[in-house]
């Protein structure tokens, strides 16, 4: 089923709405998951919040791409998740690795609270993203959308993970400037 005949089902409160979403969006959001994650029963339930976050953001918005959408609900909740349970320890896994190299580009949390701010904050870093080369943005975006491990992203660009490790540190440099630039820290 088209992405456009989803969202008009979800827009119906057709109850054929999360299952088609499922048929069609369920293993790719439940591997957007589990790179967070990495545990199959957390993953598991995730991605069941994932069709109901769905179901109360569609109406009143209507995505036009719904793929990206569906993944940006699934990861924003991975990482709430994460966080919740990793509250008091820090340390093993990917996603503290992914946090902990986003931290020193990123001001305080309580820095950004504000909806505008954040809102100016996504705005930029979109932005910035989009203004690096190809394969540059796609490292990073593979690194810190899709959680993936240096050795990951190594494999599927030909690289060595030592030159994915400096091509992503240059970046986080050049977005700190960026944000230092435009006084978003």
């Amino acid at each position: 089923m088209e992405d456009h005949a989803i969202v008009e089902l979800y827009w119906q409160r057709s109850e054929r709405a999360v299952p088609e979403t499922v048929q069609k969006y369920g293993a790719y959001c439940l591997a957007v998951v589990k790179r967070i994650l990495q545990n199959k029963e957390n993953a598991d339930e995730c991605v069941n919040d994932v069709w109901l976050s769905a179901w109360n953001a569609i109406p009143p918005e209507r995505p036009a791409l719904l793929r990206p959408y569906l993944a940006k609900i699934a990861r924003n909740l991975a990482f709430d998740r994460y966080r919740s349970e990793n509250a008091e320890k820090r340390g093993g896994g990917e996603t503290a690795l992914v946090l902990d190299e986003l931290a020193e580009c990123l001001a305080d949390r309580a820095d950004t609270e504000k909806a505008f701010e954040a809102a100016e904050l996504g705005r930029v870093v979109r932005a910035f993203i989009r203004e690096l080369p190809e394969r540059e943005g796609n490292v990073f975006l593979r690194r810190y959308f899709f959680n993936e491990s240096a050795a990951e992203i190594a494999r599927r660009y030909g690289l060595s993970e030592a030159n994915v490790r400096v091509l992503l540190s240059r970046t986080r440099r050049k977005l700190k400037a960026r944000l230092t630039e435009e006084e978003l820290i």
